[in-house]
């Protein structure tokens, strides 16, 4: 039985209408392409199922293809579908992916980097956490490089792919302030040493949202509302602690993070307090498990398949428009849900104290 014929580049030119030229250059990324017949050549590829030869492309342009993707960590659920966003991209465009986990830890972002550089990727998509220095020079030598939700200041030469945080940070004050609270904490400031002006970093643009929105708003910022803590475990448990404890006169907190949301559920819950009678609790990023909570948690989806599909488009096939503008902001969305309720007076008598066994 004889195996089916695989589709060619000359077929899908037929079938799109163009010359094969035209299809070489939307699949290598080079040349210039209108959009609409850019998407009529994807279309005929994906109808007959054509896959370009990564080899060929690789010689005649003296590369070895692929793309370099470096995440603070594969496990993260924003993280993970930031890669899966430029995975699906990578695969329409017959690309392959290598991705690779830095952990926040610049040495090991600036080793994966050089690496990747060794390999001669065709680009790199990074949501970066270290030095400018490594990334400038990394920029000279590769031949493209796409930040995705997070930004260095020093480079706003890159082009990059973000979340509109401030806009969500800001439907999400609004929102409680319209419910009557006033007395409001931010868990997730920059922690000490950490410029809180820090334009690139994802926790600096919400706790700027957070007070610009309530000044704009006239409800007083209360400076030991707005708790320093790390998106990490033990150090976002026990900033939530000691807010919690702290403040008894809390009646909402805002989490800038999923873990430092986790973390104010799981301090409310030991502190028996009810959610959200007692304290409401909402947060920056909709993950799986905030349905799952009881209440379900309200939170500000941000959307990060996207982010990592259109940072990947931007890499491989809209080279022309970067740089021009500025960042490329994709909306948030506020999700609401029953973990904020209308403000109420006090703590019902014995709550907010530890549970002993």
């Amino acid at each position: 039985m004889t195996q089916p014929r695989s589709a060619t580049i000359k077929d899908v030119a037929a079938a799109a209408g163009v010359g094969i030229a035209t299809v070489s250059r939307v699949f290598s990324g080079t040349g210039s392409v209108s959009a609409a017949t850019r998407e009529r050549v994807l279309a005929a590829a994906r109808e007959l199922d054509y896959r370009p030869s990564a080899l060929g492309r690789g010689l005649k342009l003296r590369r070895r293809g692929g793309i370099g993707l470096i995440v603070p960590d594969v496990t993260d659920p924003f993280c993970a579908e930031l890669v899966a966003g430029v995975l699906a991209c990578a695969r329409t465009l017959g690309e392959h992916v290598i991705v690779d986990a830095a952990h926040g830890d610049p040495a090991r972002e600036a080793e994966i980097l050089d690496r990747l550089v060794e390999q001669r990727v065709d680009g790199v998509i990074a949501v970066p956490a270290g030095r400018e220095a490594d990334w400038r020079a990394a920029a000279r030598v590769c031949s493209s490089v796409v930040f995705a939700d997070r930004v260095l200041p020093g480079l706003p030469e890159i082009p990059a792919v973000l979340a509109d945080d401030a806009g969500g940070v800001r439907s999400l004050v609004e929102y409680l302030v319209g419910l009557g609270h006033r007395t409001i904490a931010f868990l997730g400031a920059a922690p000490p040493g950490v410029p809180r002006e820090e334009p690139g970093t994802p926790l600096g643009v919400r706790e700027r949202a957070f007070r610009d929105t309530l000044a704009q708003l006239r409800v007083p910022v209360e400076e030991d509302l707005v708790v320093a803590a790390r998106p990490a475990g033990d150090a976002a448990y026990a900033a939530a602690a000691g807010l919690l404890q702290r403040r008894a006169d809390v009646t909402a907190v805002l989490a800038a993070g999923h873990l430092l949301g986790e973390a104010a559920v799981l301090v409310a819950r030991e502190l028996d307090l009810r959610v959200p009678a007692d304290v409401s609790i909402a947060m920056v990023d909709d993950v799986a498990w905030a349905e799952l909570c009881d209440p379900p948690l309200t939170a500000v989806a941000r959307p990060a398949r996207d982010i990592g599909y259109r940072a990947c488009e931007l890499l491989l096939r809209d080279r022309a428009r970067r740089g021009r503008g500025g960042p490329v902001l994709l909306p948030t969305e506020l999700v609401v849900r029953g973990s904020c309720g209308a403000i109420r007076t006090a703590r019902a008598p014995g709550r907010g104290t530890p549970r002993h066994p």
